[in-house]
This record gives C-alpha cells, structure tokens and sequence, in this order.
C-alpha cells in the first residue's frame, strides 16, 4: 500500500555519512526501486506501471534520454527511471484543499523534497493580487487569464517561455509555434543550462550540434572515453550498454575528479552474474583529473598521436593519422597542428594534474584504438572554456578518421528524456532561417526573426524590467537557475507568472504578482481525446524517435495534455475575429483532437520525418537525418569536418580557496529530490555536505563532520555565501570540492557564463570553507530558501 507523504522536510542532523560504495546497481538498486515505487503507487499500480516503461507498447521514462535497444527486456527500466516514473504515477494528490490550508509564505519555508512528495497537482488554481492563498479555477478562467495577459503586452518580447526536456515533441513543436506566433524568439530551455555548449562546439566543427553514434556504435566501438560523466546515477541504463561493449573487447576509460561506483563494477540486475556474481569492471582506466583540466587532457593525447605519428614516419613505419579522411573531409588541420606541437607538456600537467607519462599512457589507448568514442556530460560542458574543451575532444577524434564509421563519434550524453527532441521541434531561441522559412510557408505568418533570450538572458531581462510575464512549460526554472536569490528577485518582478506542471516545486511559489498553476498529463497518463488514446514521440540522445503512449487513469477527469494546453491557449489568441495580427493559420480544435495533425505539421517543416505517422507505428523507432554519422557529410564553413586550433585555458584557484564542481545526489533527478540518500557516495538521511580532500580540509582549518559556510569568490570581488554545509573527506584531487544543487546554485552568478554558449559555470566555482561564525553576515545571498 502506498504511503502518504511526509510531513517534515529533511533533517540534516541526522545524516549520516560512511565510506563510499566501489560497485552500483545490482539487487539494492532494485529493492530501494521498488521500495520507493510502492511508497509512491502501491505493489500493483507498481508493477502494471513498471512493466509498461520504455516498451514498444508503453511510454517513454520521463527520466533520462539514454535509448533502447530494439531488443527490450521485459523489465526496461533503471533505479532512476523507477523513482521518476514513481514521482509520476504517484497516487498522491494535491488539491484546492492543500492549497487553502497551506499559504504561499508557509509552502516556502519546506524544502524541494517535501514540496516535490504532496504528489500530483489536479486542478487549475491562480493567487491574485496580493493574496496568500492560491485558489482553484476553472480551466477557462485559467486559460482565459494568460490569453488576455498576452494580448496585453506592449510587446511580444516582454513574454518568456521556457521548456523543460521531458515537453514531448508534439507538445514543443506548438509551443514554439504560439510563441513565434505571437512575435517573440523568447525560448529560453533547459539546454541553456546544460548541453549548449556542446551543440555550439559540435555545429562548429561538425556542422551539426548532435551527437554522432547510435546504441549500436556503443556495442562495438574499441574504446570508449566517459569524461565528466556518472552514468551509475544520472544514466544508469548507460552502464548496460558499457557492459556489452566490454564483453566484446572494449577498453573503457573514465576520466572524473571523483571516483563513480557505476564506473568501477556494474552488476546487472537482468543476468545472473549481476545478481550473485562479482558483475562487471567497467573501467579499464580511471584518470582523476583536476576540474576544468580536460581541454589540457585532450590536447596532451593528441600532441601524443601527433609525435608518435612523425616518428614512425621518421622510420618508416605506417603512420597513426587517418591521412585519406583528413584530406578528404577535413579542413584547418595545419593551424591545429601547429598548436598542439607547441603545446607544453608541463602545462598539461598543471592543468590536469596528471604526469605526462600518464597522458601518454593513455594515449597509446588511442592510438591503438580501430574505432574511438567519447561519452560526455555536465562535467565538460559547464565551465568557461567548455565550448574550446569540446572542440578539442572533436580534434583527437578527426585526427584517426574516428567519425563517420562503426563504433566511432562524439557521444554527449543528453539528460531529460526528451531535450534533444524539444530542440529539434525548434525550442531555440536562434533557430536557423531554413526552419524559419519552413514554418511560415506551413503556417502562412511571419515567424520572428530577431534572435530571442536564452535562459541567462531571459532573468537579465527579467531582473531589469524589460519582461512581465514568464511560462514554463515543465520543470523547476526557480531551483534550476544560477544566482538564486537574483533569479527569485527577477522573477517577483513580473506580472504574471505561469507553470504547466504535474508536481508542486518551488517555482510555483517564487511568482509574479499574479500566478497561474495550470496542472497537466504525465507520460505515464492514459490521454484520450477525440474519442482515441493519443500518443506523443520523443527523440532520444541518439537521434532516435519513437512513440509513447501512457496507460493509467490521469489524476483528475478533466485533465489536460501539454498539446491541449497550447492548443487552447493559441485558439484564444490565434483564432476568431480578435485574432491576433500574423497569427499562424491552423485548426486548433482539430489539433487538440488528434496528435497526428500536429505530426502531419511536423513532417511538413521538418527534415528526416517523412512517413512519421506510419513509421511510429508499432513501436518502431527511426533515425533522423545525421550528415557526419551518415554520409560524412558536414555542413560547415568550409563544408569539411574543421580542426580549431583552441588556445588551452583551465581553472587557477587562488591559494586558501577550493574549485566546486554542484552535482546530483543518487536520489535526484535535475531539481526533483526522490529520497534523502546518496548512497552510492556514502551520504545518508541529508543533503548539506562538501566534498572535500582530506588535505585541503586541514589546510582551511576545518575538521571532517565540521559545519561550515561555502562562500564563492568572483572577480568583480562580490561574494555569494551557502550556509551550513557539512565537510565529508573524500577521494577528490586536492584543491577540488563538490555539492549537491540546487542548495549551491546560490554560489554561481548569473553572469558567470561559459563563453560562446552562455552556460552557467556550474563546475567552476572557487570558494572558500568558513568556519561557521568566523564571516557570518558578509554574505550577499544565503543558499537557504528565503520567502
């Protein structure tokens, strides 16, 4: 039987800590699955809901964006997966009731685990000027509220639409189309805070800003990098497919400041030495690398191909560069080259903090490697110099012809389940005119051209008055945000705020003056309309797009879909006498009946869904169109793969101060806290902890168990102070340090930006441990909530 939710946020006083674990998954992570499914759903709703995710025949997990393979087993699903599912199909409510015994200002000082397990919002509520409760509405006076409140604006650009990963492509597709609709690029999403650098770094060099393998290429490649990266928490059906290539003869190289167990031993829980036996050693390699040292790291094994490489010129011997790839599709490889043989060996060592023979080791990997992938995630992509970082891990591969064949290409590994899809559907604030000119010949209007604002620049605008009104189409924008007590400021600044949501978080709790929670069908969720069962599709990190259908009773009769939301909001203002000027020609209410229409609009504007109807059918899954994986085809400058020649840059961290790197615990998923453990690191029953070398520790003073503020430094000399942090003595390279966000995302400023792709530096913040009453009242922001 499921168990109601609890009653009290979670106790930091009784975390507690021990050493961390060396293997992940394997009967625990089924049994604490389980244990956390049936708290949420009960033992049959868990096993009907369970045995239905990620099936040809089921839906797709809201979780994570790692794909299937063609073959499934009948249990498709990760510990994650389990608990994201379970948050979903939860049989918990929260109802006009909750909203009237608990006040804005009271549902502020829980924290996001206790909010995130009420359980499923059910009705339309809005909080009206200056009031404390929120109330329930109708669905019309809700839709009604935001229509008018659009066609109010001075200017389209005033409005901000922001989407979470997990929109499905049907949904995100007439999302874009209302907004660009009403006259705005204004599609700020969770890529902005996560990838974007590597679709910046990846449409440079490849012309592309995908990745380049499928699950196949996985299976078969002979080495395989996993650099910045914990797939034992945040991907964990990854580790299956590692597992595989290993048994096939793939070296495996992790390359992290911290130690992952799902990196070390995997115990597959699908066969049988996974349940009784030893499982699997995942990594070949471990290489503990210094934050922000991976640009060092790649150019170092590419000055080594480089040298080996003239020396067997020298004698004789066959080369190690693919020379006929690199004269056929490549260009600037003299420049780049240049770069790395100048390059300094003791630099890199500096910067990564590993010995050059250490380097060189692995780089032998390499250059005896057929067929070379490199897997990447956060730990590459949120710092300043990431863009310059990726297009050198994009150099080593080219210089052996390692994209474009079986078993080779870049990999970065996407996290919500749908993120790359979203933007495909054209969830982009700078979408390429091709795209543009598409869309206005479907729909007969003129999209917008000026470039809109990204997530960063969308809370500039919004902290300067310069926007009044805020949609999020999923997510916890709030608590996924930098410079947190900036973003909540910015947001209050607004005239009307609104969340399409299944779950309570606290971004329905930071509003404008007015607010609007407008409840929505999850993945798991039975949709029927138009007198059918509807399905969506969702793109995968590889490129794959498949349907999904949810099954179960939605949490109340009148339940809305994502689609239908739009749809009707676009038909308040789009259709009628008192259509908006421009407005895009379609036919609503056929569109909210049937999601085949707006597929039928899909195929029509975008490449690579032909037949998207009829190949959906079945639970088949298609590839959509990729040049380099393909063809070899790169839609470049130069029209060739192209080598950058990156000036190297990596972190320096002032003396008495540490690097942060902000990561998820175990049982998070992005802002969503599922439990109170990391066990997997060794921390239980709290989340405020520092992850610290014993080294540094004593060199600040602190004792491991002590509790200390975390106060970030930056260059205009402000200070950002997150308080109360128990230090944890772990195995991270000394003058490196790690926290859970968001409680840390206080610590990074909002202009605090990788270049090129305007990403919060999240993995680069340099801070200082301060004994708890030493510097209190220095702060500018302190990383408790604050109502």
């Amino acid at each position: 039987m499921a168990k109601s939710a609890p009653t009290a946020d979670i106790d930091e006083s009784k975390l507690r800590v021990s050493a961390p674990a060396t293997e992940a998954v394997g009967v625990p992570a089924v049994m604490h699955a389980l244990e956390m499914s049936i708290e949420q759903m009960g033992l049959v709703r868990s096993a009907r809901t369970l045995l239905r995710v990620n099936q040809k025949d089921g839906f797709d997990c809201p979780g994570c964006a790692w794909p299937e393979e063609d073959k499934r087993h009948i249990a498709e699903f990760c510990e994650n997966g389990a608990k994201a599912v379970a948050e979903e199909a939860t049989v918990r409510r929260v109802t006009a009731d909750f909203f009237a015994r608990h006040s804005v200002a009271d549902l502020l000082e829980h924290d996001d685990y206790w909010l995130g397990q009420q359980g499923r919002l059910v009705e339309p509520m809005i909080l009206d000027e200056g009031v404390t409760h929120y109330r329930p509405a109708s669905w019309d006076e809700a839709l009604d509220l935001i229509a008018d409140e659009l066609r109010g604006l001075d200017s389209p650009d005033e409005a901000i639409f922001y989407t979470s990963g997990r929109t499905s492509n049907e949904a995100a597709f007439l999302y874009q189309l209302l907004v660009r609709g009403l006259g705005t690029n204004n599609l700020p999403d969770c890529s902005n805070m996560c990838h974007e650098s590597s679709g910046v770094a990846l449409s440079q060099t490849l012309g592309i800003g995908k990745g380049t393998v499928s699950i196949e290429d996985i299976h078969d490649a002979s080495l395989i990098i996993v650099a910045g990266q914990n797939p034992g928490t945040n991907h964990p059906r990854m580790l299956s497919a590692l597992e595989k290539a290993k048994m096939k003869g793939a070296t495996i190289v992790a390359v992290n400041p911290l130690p992952e167990a799902g990196l070390m031993r995997f115990k597959n829980p699908q066969i049988p030495r996974g349940v009784i036996g030893d499982g699997t050693p995942i990594a070949d390699q471990f290489v503990q690398i210094r934050m922000g040292g991976d640009q060092a790291l790649f150019q170092a094994l590419a000055k080594h191909l480089l040298e080996q490489h003239e020396r067997r010129i020298e004698a004789g011997e066959p080369g190690i560069l693919d020379a006929d790839f690199l004269t056929a599709h490549t260009s600037d490889f003299a420049a780049y080259a240049d770069l790395i043989q100048a390059a300094s060996w003791s630099e890199f060592e500096t910067a990564t903090g590993l010995s050059e023979a250490r380097m060189r080791e692995i780089g032998d990997l390499v250059i005896a490697s057929p067929a070379t992938i490199v897997c990447w995630a956060m730990g590459l992509t949120q710092h300043k110099h990431s863009v310059t970082t990726l297009r050198d891990v994009v150099n080593l591969l080219l210089l052996q012809g390692n994209v474009g064949r079986p078993g080779a290409g870049v990999c970065p590994v996407r996290g919500h389940s749908n993120v790359q899809g979203d933007r495909t559907m054209g969830i982009y604030e700078k979408m390429p005119e091709p795209f543009l000119e598409a869309l206005d010949a479907e729909f007969s209007f003129a999209a917008p051209r000026k470039h809109g604002y990204d997530t960063v620049e969308a809370i500039r605008a919004m902290r300067d008055g310069k926007a009044r009104f805020f949609m999020g189409m999923g997510g916890n924008f709030v608590s996924a945000t930098p410079d947190t007590a900036v973003t909540e400021a910015a947001m209050r600044n607004l005239r009307l705020t609104v969340e399409v949501s299944t779950k309570l978080n606290r971004s329905h709790l930071v509003t404008g003056t007015r607010a609007v929670i407008v409840p929505t069908l999850g993945r798991t969720d039975r949709d029927h309309r138009g007198g059918i069962d509807q399905r969506v599709t969702v793109e995968d990190s590889m490129g794959a797009v498949h349907a999904s259908r949810g099954r179960l009773k939605p949490p109340a009769d009148d339940m809305l879909s994502e689609v239908a939301i739009v749809a009707r909001i676009a038909e308040r203002l789009f259709a009628g006498p008192n259509a908006l000027p421009n407005a895009p020609r379609a036919d609503w209410k056929a569109i909210e009946a049937d999601y085949a229409t707006v597929r039928a609009h899909i195929q029509a504007v975008i490449p690579g869904f032909d037949d998207y109807e009829e190949r959906i059918a079945k639970g088949r899954t298609f590839f959509l169109p990729n040049g380099p994986r393909d063809e070899r085809r790169f839609t470049t400058v130069t029209g060739k793969a192209l080598f950058t020649a990156n000036e190297l840059e990596y972190p320096t961290i002032p003396e008495g101060h540490l690097l942060l790197q902000t990561l998820r615990s175990h049982d998070q998923y992005n802002t969503t806290i599922y439990g109170k453990d990391d066990r997997y690191r060794g921390i239980r029953d709290g989340r405020r902890v520092v992850l610290v070398n014993s080294t540094d520790a004593d060199a600040a003073g602190v004792a491991d168990g002590e509790i200390v503020d975390l106060v970030s430094v930056w260059t205009d000399g402000s200070e950002r102070r997150a308080e109360e942090f128990r230090v944890v003595h772990y195995d991270t390279p000394v003058g490196n340090a790690a926290a859970y966000y968001p409680e840390t995302n206080v610590l990074v400023p909002l202009d605090s930006t990788a270049d090129g792709s305007g990403t919060p530096t999240s993995k680069s913040v340099i801070i200082r441990l301060e004994r708890r009453g030493s510097g209190a009242g220095t702060d500018t922001a302190a990383g408790r909530p604050s109502s």
